[in-house]
């Protein structure tokens, strides 16, 4: 895929101001790290060349340095709040990140759970944190918080917290995702290690908005489209303008709570350092940007794939935490509607000229592969098929994968699995295009083709079934869907 950003450059800029940062303080900087740490795959969409693990990789370049705290809300725990991407719940999350984390040579030092008022369901999570030989810490709720400082910063609000052991300079403050405490996680840690001697300092990492980026760039329209659940907003970042005569852009949430972290800070340390919450940051995200128009193009292509999942996430709940009317004014403002994404139209004239369901993918060279209904294959199996053939070179009138082969899997799922699609679905064609890769050359070159799915877009005119999205988004292709099922009587889809 076209490239707008450069990577390498990122690793390098970035883990040398956070050092720079570091220097600034006693030895001890609490980083809050905003979005996601080890898997960013908005940030690779909307800036194409970012790596979604390269926070991670800047801070394999700090390790030494460095040790994580992984923050978790006590209220998401009770609520068993879901991370949407991998459809998983925050505190198997923290679980998956820890292992993670570990896994990279990355030193995980403790959890800590926020916000803890006694539910029980965070009291079992902690008693797993012991059985697994994980340090776990508690916060509590702060009646007042964030607005009554003095409270706050006093021995009956931060002082209650328990304090987090760390024994490394730089420690990282993270969470399975946004609401989970991690600013409060810091002020609080900064309050203890004040009251010990220690003057550490705070900063704050947060990829989007980028700061140097204009409010109405799609890069930082994006990001509110992602953000449509919490109904963030980009704003010029008055306190920055106000101290240096500079327009930079930063988020409402940041800048309403600016007055009150300087607040904190100046009653925790003596001063606040900073004077503006774009000064709090240490983003060098926008400096590594190579290619304005690639980028503003991905980020176009963001904003409406946020608008079908929220579309779709209506569709089968009865209701989305995503403001659709705010991604359709998100769209207006970027000039753009759903047909800027040319799989969509594929997809649905496809659906149009053969009478039924139908998707679409888009290869890194501009290609547009269908796939209809078909006897044998659904839809996005016979896309699938037809997309690697385009990428192999392969004549798209040869059959890979035989009908002869297909009909025992079809009876397998009709008559002895109880299903009632006799169709293919994705992984299933798979399955079957590498058995016949064993004899077969051409179908040995279509299955080494699927790496080169990676980043591709695709539409399909129905909601996929659950089978098929999965294996789509295991093959890192970026697919959306019209929100209706494929019957229209239909209230359920598998």
């Amino acid at each position: 895929m076209k490239i707008g950003f450069d990577n390498e450059k990122y690793l390098k800029m970035q883990s040398e101001h956070i050092r720079e940062r570091m220097e600034k303080f006693d030895n001890k900087l609490y980083l809050e790290f905003g979005g996601k740490l080890f898997d960013d795959h908005h940030a690779s969409r909307v800036l194409p060349g970012f790596k979604p693990d390269s926070k991670l990789q800047m801070l394999l370049q700090l390790k030494d340095q460095a040790e994580i705290v992984i923050v978790i809300s006590a209220e998401d725990i009770a609520g068993n709040k879901l991370r949407g991407d991998y459809g998983i719940t925050y505190d198997m999350d923290v679980l998956r990140l820890i292992d993670a984390f570990r896994t990279q040579g990355l030193y995980v030092g403790s959890v800590c759970i926020t916000k803890y008022e006694g539910q029980p369901e965070a009291d079992a999570f902690q008693r797993r944190m012991l059985d697994l030989g994980v340090k776990s810490y508690k916060h509590y709720k702060i009646e007042g918080y964030p607005n009554d400082v003095a409270k706050i910063v006093s021995d009956d609000g931060y002082g209650k917290n328990e304090y987090i052991e760390t024994t490394r300079p730089l420690v990282v403050i993270t969470a399975p995702g946004p609401g989970s405490g991690k600013m409060a996680t810091c002020m609080s840690q900064l309050y203890h290690e004040y009251k010990r001697g220690v003057k550490a300092g705070y900063a704050k990492f947060e990829t989007f908005p980028i700061w140097n980026l204009s409010l109405t760039h799609p890069v930082n329209i994006a990001y509110e489209a992602a953000t449509a659940d919490l109904n963030d907003l980009n704003m010029i970042d008055p306190f920055h303008l106000e101290a240096y005569g500079e327009t930079t852009v930063n988020y409402n949430r940041d800048v309403e709570i600016f007055p009150v972290v300087e607040s904190m800070m100046r009653m925790i340390a003596g001063e606040c350092i900073y004077k503006s919450p774009t000064d709090m940051g240490v983003n060098m995200a926008g400096n590594c940007i190579i290619d304005d128009e690639v980028c503003r193009d991905a980020s176009k292509k963001e904003i409406i794939r946020r608008y079908y999942a929220a579309k779709m996430e209506k569709q089968i709940k009865g209701d989305t935490a995503h403001n659709i009317y705010k991604l359709e004014l998100l769209m207006n403002q970027c000039d753009i509607n759903v047909n800027y994404r040319p799989v969509v139209s594929a997809a649905l004239l496809k659906e149009e000229t053969t009478g039924k369901p139908a998707v679409s993918i888009e290869l890194e060279d501009g290609r547009i592969i269908t796939g209809k209904t078909g006897e044998l294959l659904g839809p996005s199996a016979s896309c699938l098929l037809n997309a690697l053939k385009a990428i192999a070179g392969i004549d798209q009138e040869i059959d890979l994968v035989s009908a002869e082969s297909i009909a025992p899997i079809q009876t397998l799922k009709t008559k002895y699995l109880g299903g009632k699609n006799p169709r293919l679905h994705t992984d299933e064609i798979l399955l079957a295009l590498s058995t016949s890769a064993a004899t077969n050359e051409l179908a040995a070159k279509a299955l080494e083709s699927l790496e080169k799915l990676k980043g591709c877009d695709g539409h399909s005119s129905v909601i996929l079934s659950q089978v098929d999205s999965k294996v789509f988004r295991r093959l890192g292709i970026q697919m959306t869907c019209e929100a209706k099922y494929e019957e229209k009587h239909r209230l359920y889809h598998m």
